[in-house]
């Protein structure tokens, strides 16, 4: 018998499978599904009553590379590692009652990448790519262009108003999206001086890295990755002593972990590198952390070692333990940063795990703040060209095949497929066949249409999630740079103060309104007093 018939008998009975599983008996009652459908139109006929709170601590929760096809996905990943069909499941950002989408282009990029888009959702001004905040009027590695063009970013804005501020991510703290947090460089790449041009140290800019300790000095939590960047070059690393790949870089002789010790050191600051040094810390006696727990990126969390790396959740709900002690609130900037470089290597199911870690580490953060008190907010930077198709049954596992053959070259496909990517696999002239590989192996590449060594990202719209505090303003679709103005406008900071007005200790956000109610009260008292003469 035929290779390609034993496929077919063999998809034809994976569906049949499939089919017998079927679906819960009751769905198949329109009852089910009306009832469903009633309970969410009276949840949304109760956001009639928005909230209209200051917003004590904000949170953003950026997936990068977490376009809508990877959501969707990553929810069926949820449901089915929880042993459901998947479809059905519920992420944690799915609850937020208001989403929206953002557009995500650079000034000078039809399709974005992590740094200029960082520059808008942080620093709320659209910015060229691979720059971050600096506006577009800096040019690439050109470090004279910087100079007066410097914009500064919400987590810079709630410091300097009064509330503690963290950082929190899967990469290297000087990576992209956490690096418009605090700096401001022409060139994405400047990890520390070894990577920068001799002319541009000439010139007088900073690596990203030394500008994380010295551009907002306090920054109350960093965690993440990023050691070697901190220490002189050919410094051991202390996870890996005389592994020559994870040694210091910095060519400047400075060592910033060191340095950034002796300043908080009499400030209850602490540096830790591993998840027990991390979990065994008392939060209350905390007041600076800095954490990082690999010599650059941390690990996927398929692969973490849970002895030694924290989990995102972990990491932020020590972040959150710390922060909340400001009577004055917290802005928390949380990146799920691998979920973009598991899609660029190809590796979907790296991808998607670290979206659904990412979610758990969202559902953490909702159990530990109110919404009463904390907007909170999620969404991605950009989008990959990832989707997932092929008519697969209810159930099919989302690393799956497709439950037909390509009635072009008679080959099974899996339903997760890239449109580029280095899962472009010819053999003998031929596309790959994937039912000799093993599809379903943590870093298998999936099939790509086009050949290339690292994946790109894609160019359209990312849903942006909110609760909390004025979350009804991020609706519709709005251009990216927008979500810092509306978190800074829910807080009461920043530009964002005019329409603040504080009544008996409470801040109202609706100006005329709350100069009615004060007038009103006023009209009242006069009232009652000319009665009482």
């Amino acid at each position: 018998m035929k290779v390609t018939a034993v496929l077919l008998i063999i998809g034809s009975c994976l569906v049949l499978v499939l089919e017998g599983l079927g679906f819960p008996e009751q769905e198949k009652d329109p009852k089910f599904w009306n009832a469903w459908a009633q309970r969410t139109l009276k949840d949304a006929l109760g956001l009639q009553r928005l909230n209209q709170n200051q917003a004590k601590n904000l949170i953003l929760f950026l997936g990068d590379g977490m376009g809508v096809p990877t959501v969707t996905a990553a929810r069926i990943l949820k449901g089915q590692l929880n042993g459901q069909s998947g479809e059905e499941t519920q992420l944690e950002m799915d609850k937020f009652p208001f989403v929206s989408l953002a557009k995500t282009y650079n000034t000078n990029a039809q399709v974005a990448d992590s740094a200029g888009t960082a520059t808008a959702y942080l620093c709320g001004v659209k910015a060229n790519e691979g720059t971050v905040g600096v506006s577009a009027a800096a040019v690439r590695s050109q470090c004279n262009t910087t100079k007066g063009n410097e914009v500064t970013s919400i987590l810079k804005w709630a410091k300097d108003a009064g509330k503690s501020v963290g950082i929190v991510t899967t990469t290297r703290v000087n990576h992209a999206t956490p690096s418009a947090a605090y700096a401001h460089s022409v060139d994405r790449d400047w990890y520390s001086d070894n990577e920068m041009p001799a002319e541009a140290l000439q010139d007088g800019c900073k690596d990203i890295a030394r500008q994380l300790f010295e551009n907002i000095p306090n920054i109350d939590v960093i965690m993440g990755g990023g050691r070697k960047y901190m220490f002189p070059k050919n410094t051991s690393d202390v996870e890996y002593p005389g592994v020559a790949k994870h040694s210091g870089t910095r060519k400047d002789g400075r060592n910033l972990v060191q340095e950034w010790t002796d300043k908080v050191k009499n400030k209850k600051g602490h540096y830790v590198w591993n998840k027990k040094q991390l979990l065994s810390l008392n939060p209350n006696n905390v007041d600076y952390l800095l954490g990082l727990f690999e010599p650059a990126d941390l690990p996927y969390d398929l692969e973490r070692d849970t002895e030694t790396d924290p989990s995102l959740t972990e990491m932020v709900e020590v972040a959150i333990k710390i922060l909340k002690k400001n009577s004055r609130g917290f802005y928390l900037l949380v990146e799920g940063g691998r979920i973009d470089h598991g899609h660029h290597e190809g590796k979907a199911k790296q991808a998607l795990h670290e979206a659904v870690e990412m979610d758990r580490a969202i559902g953490r953060a909702g159990l530990m703040t109110s919404t009463h008190d904390t907007l909170t907010v999620v969404t991605a930077d950009h989008s990959h060209v990832f989707n997932f198709g092929g008519y697969t049954p209810r159930g099919n596992t989302i690393f799956g095949l497709a439950p037909m053959m390509s009635d072009v070259d008679q080959k099974p496909f899996t339903s997760i497929l890239y449109g580029n990517g280095p899962g472009y696999k010819l053999v003998n002239g031929a596309r790959e066949n994937v039912s000799t590989v093993n599809y379903q192996e943590n870093n298998y590449q999936a099939q790509a249409a086009v050949p290339l060594s690292m994946e790109t990202h894609g160019g359209e719209d990312v849903a942006v999630f909110a609760k909390g505090p004025l979350a009804h303003l991020l609706h519709g679709v709005h251009e990216q740079n927008y979500i810092p103005h509306v978190m800074a406008y829910a807080g009461c900071f920043g530009q964002n103060t005019d329409h603040c007005l504080t009544l008996n200790g409470a801040v109202s956000h609706s100006g005329t309104s709350a100069v009615v109610t004060v007038l009103s009260s006023i009209a009242a008292l006069f009232t009652v007093n000319r009665l009482l003469c």
